[in-house]
């Protein structure tokens, strides 16, 4: 058998993660995604096969750039920022509750700062 790159095994991580993991109206689902030049996170509400999108923000948004002066972020300091961003938007929607997607990514560096910067700012997991 050959062996799987570290993309590959994230993705069967991710799959197995996602049979799991629900978004309902009453805990929507919170989905983390970062690629080598920034990081993204989004609210979203799964219903009967159908997802939608209530809340995003990411490293490359206009909101971002306004807040940090950077196009772009890869720093765990500029995922904390998404965070806050993404928080704020949340809170306006009236979400506090989420069920926590990592996205098949390890528990650890950016994804935990982003979690626990969610969770200081009133987000329950």
């Amino acid at each position: 058998m050959a062996k799987l790159s570290r993309h590959e095994k994230r993705e069967r991580r991710h799959k197995r993660i996602r049979k799991k993991l629900q978004g309902t109206q009453e805990r929507p689902r919170l989905c983390v995604y970062r690629s080598l030049k920034a990081f993204y996170a989004q609210i979203i509400e799964d219903r009967d096969g159908n997802s939608h999108t209530i809340v995003s923000a990411s490293s490359i948004d206009p909101e971002f750039a306004q807040l940090t002066g950077k196009r772009s972020g890869k720093s765990v300091e500029d995922v904390r920022k998404v965070a806050e961003i993404l928080v704020k938007k949340a809170m306006e929607k009236g979400i506090n509750k989420v069920v926590f997607d990592r996205g098949g990514f390890l528990y650890h560096g950016k994804i935990k700062a982003f979690a626990d910067k969610c969770r200081e700012l009133g987000l329950e997991f």
